[in-house]
């Protein structure tokens, strides 16, 4: 047994029992009272007689009874606590899992009526931050009488894609009942190896040359989840033979029936710019087949309505995973504007947060084009064939002498054309270019080949759709080595013709900075001038495909929908510290659950937002813009891996199994006070029927 506060169990007794026992040494104070005759009243007169204001104790069971209640009182004050469990101080590290799928309601305890109910109810997570609490309830702790040190500590980690500690290891109980409180629920991804690395690096037993506490066992990783975790393959934990190091995993969440949009994607018709295509997939991970509407919705007016039968998961065969029933579908509408498109299934599921997903539609624009060249005739008035919004024309001197730095930071054009121009700086867009390709592209030119004819083209690509190179004949041409990655569109005998890679072939900058100014290019290893190409009619069609292709690229790049969960929101070319209204959705299903958060840019004119946690569209009003800037954002979950909630009976960590253990923890150190202060009740009333009982008598 321990007590949690002996000391002031020890104060109030050294207090209330001394008070008790003088009430009782003390006489009673005795009324005057006239009388004929004293001789029946000599033991009163004896007592008035007495000086003293004390009388010897007598024996008295209400002295008795009220004492024991007393103790009662004062032993409660200690709050002493029966111990289940024995043996030297543990540490816990208790890992709770806050993905997608723990937002699933079905964590309510076997037999709730409730607990199947695919909507309301309780999610996961509460579930697991319930068992969590009763552990870190049923934690030991210090008596400061003890000679040795029982004390349990425990550390709290919540993780999804990403691991965060909400509490190192501390004995203070109410600290570690907040750190779980505060946990709150994600739509993104769940990975263990963070989590796990986090927890062992704090977990480590100090050896001699800390305090010399090399008796210490290992820490306890305690595992509050579904089960639903990407990299358990991966994961490479040291799990000891014996006691120390042990793994537990508590299993929360019972069904895996739930409906999800796996896929999503709005595109503009290449030809028809107004039109535009929406491809979903919708995927059924229940074992039995579904019928269900998905909706398609524009700004939130319904467009169309369709229903689908999904078949159910397939049956388990051999080591395979069994694979979910799919259903693809596809929508058009004609929308010459901005807008948010959304798919939405419309049956009701365990989990929200994949039944629906969305995409950002940019207003179709025409473009804007830099032409560098010395004099190409045939290629300027391809171009100038092109719808085209702008298109300035610059030699090759004059385009290296503009400010490449500032078109970095605000890029004037959606696409330019280097025509027999090895640039030496590219700013950040999208290039076609004809001729050598300039350094930092990841593409070699390592010779001149001659008299090279197409011997093969991708003539269902956009760039090459009706467009006929049979007849293209070079004179000479560059002999390419391309980066991995590249995407080869047409041959010539010797070597690839026409190539579509990005900067550096891996989204590196031409100064070798990686990822710093990605950018699609298509290159041409040729001279123009040197083909027979512009006198054949495919040539002003490629023009024309070659800008439509490149500028719905621009337009897909520039970050407004695709995002996924977790990734940041990045805004740049802002005012330095402008003020910025960001609504977020709340993660509470229906259209209106969105919450607003003032935010700012910071002094580079950059608004980064990291915490895109939850699936749903959101909005970025730069507040000292006139009109304002708006820009939305559509963040989707998007992941089989987290829409599949089906509980795992067991987890396989570095080769070992661990049995899941679906039973809430039960308390393994009970506080006595309870059952203390039902005592002293008990006592209590059993010293008012003794007193009314001697009154009576």
């Amino acid at each position: 047994m321990q007590w949690l506060a002996p000391m002031m169990g020890l104060y109030a007794a050294a207090a209330a029992v001394p008070l008790l026992v003088v009430l009782y040494f003390l006489k009673l104070k005795r009324r005057e009272q006239m009388v004929s005759s004293t001789l029946l009243w000599k033991r009163a007169v004896q007592d008035l007689q007495v000086n003293a204001p004390f009388q010897k104790l007598r024996w008295n069971i209400l002295l008795l009874l009220q004492l024991l209640a007393l103790l009662a009182i004062l032993v409660a004050l200690a709050r002493p606590v029966l111990l289940l469990t024995v043996g030297p101080a543990r540490r816990y590290v208790m890992l709770i899992d806050r993905s997608a799928s723990m937002s699933a309601t079905d964590g309510a305890p076997a037999g709730d009526a409730s607990a199947g109910a695919a909507s309301g109810g309780t999610t996961r997570l509460e579930a697991a931050k319930k068992r969590a609490r009763v552990l870190v309830e049923s934690l030991r702790g210090g008596f400061g009488l003890s000679l040795r040190d029982t004390t349990d500590q425990a550390m709290v980690i919540a993780f999804d894609d990403h691991a965060q500690v909400m509490c190192n290891f501390t004995s203070d109980k109410r600290q570690l009942l907040a750190a779980i409180d505060s946990i709150e629920p994600t739509d993104g991804g769940s990975s263990l190896s963070e989590a796990v690395t986090v927890g062992q690096a704090f977990a480590q037993s100090p050896d001699d040359e800390t305090n010399n506490r090399t008796a210490e066992t290992r820490a306890r990783l305690e595992l509050f989840s579904d089960g639903r975790i990407a990299d358990l393959d991966d994961l490479d934990l040291q799990i000891p033979e014996g006691g120390g190091g042990k793994v537990n995993f508590h299993r929360v969440g019972r069904s895996g029936e739930n409906i999800a949009i796996v896929n999503m994607q709005a595109r503009r018709s290449f030809r028809t710019p107004e039109r535009v295509d929406v491809f979903a997939t919708v995927a059924n991970f229940g074992l039995q087949p579904a019928t269900l509407d998905v909706q398609l919705s524009l700004d939130g007016d319904i467009r169309a309505v369709r229903s689908v039968t999904i078949p159910g998961r397939s049956a388990p065969h051999g080591d395979a995973t069994p694979a979910p029933g799919k259903v693809s579908l596809t929508f058009g509408l004609t929308h010459p504007g901005a807008g948010v498109v959304e798919v939405r299934q419309l049956r009701r599921d365990l989990l929200h947060c994949d039944d629906a997903a969305w995409a950002v539609l940019d207003p179709p624009r025409k473009l804007a084009v830099l032409l560098v060249t010395n004099g190409n005739v045939a290629l300027r008035s391809a171009l100038a064939a092109c719808p085209l919004a702008s298109m300035d024309v610059r030699t090759l001197a004059q385009y290296d002498a503009m400010d490449h730095d500032a078109m970095n930071a605000d890029p004037p054009y959606d696409v330019i054309v280097l025509d027999r121009h090895p640039a030496a700086k590219l700013p950040r867009c999208r290039y076609l270019i004809l001729g050598r390709p300039p350094e930092g592209l990841g593409v070699t030119a390592s010779e001149q080949l001659k008299n090279q004819v197409v011997i093969d083209w991708r003539e269902r690509h956009p760039v090459l759709q009706s467009v006929n190179m049979s007849n293209l004949f070079a004179a000479k041409c560059w002999k390419l080595s391309l980066p991995r990655g590249a995407e080869v569109l047409a041959e010539f005998a010797d070597t690839p013709a026409l190539v579509l890679t990005r900067r550096g072939g891996g989204g590196a900058a031409s100064d070798g900075s990686a990822g710093a100014n990605p950018g699609l290019v298509l290159l041409g290893g040729f001279d123009v001038m040197e083909t027979n190409w512009p006198f054949e009619p495919g040539f002003v069609m490629f023009c024309y495909n070659a800008m439509s292709f490149l500028g719905l690229e621009a337009d897909a790049g520039s970050g407004a929908s695709g995002l996924r969960v977790g990734e940041p929101i990045v805004m740049e070319a802002l005012p330095p510290g402008a003020p910025v209204r960001l609504k977020v959705p709340s993660g509470e299903p229906g259209e209106s659950s969105v919450d607003e958060k003032k935010l700012t840019c910071d002094d580079g004119g950059t608004f980064r937002y990291p915490g895109a946690n939850r699936a749903g569209v959101y909005t970025v009003t730069v507040a000292d813009r006139s009109p304002f800037l708006v820009k939305s954002f559509a963040v989707n979950l998007l992941d089989p891996v987290e829409s599949d909630i089906g509980p795992a009976d067991e987890i396989v960590l570095s080769g070992t199994r661990v049995e899941a253990q679906e039973a809430a923890a039960r308390l393994s150190n009970v506080e006595l006070w309870p059952w203390l202060a039902a005592l002293v009740l008990v006592l209590v009333c059993l010293e008012w029927f003794v007193y009314n009982t001697k009154v009576r008598l």
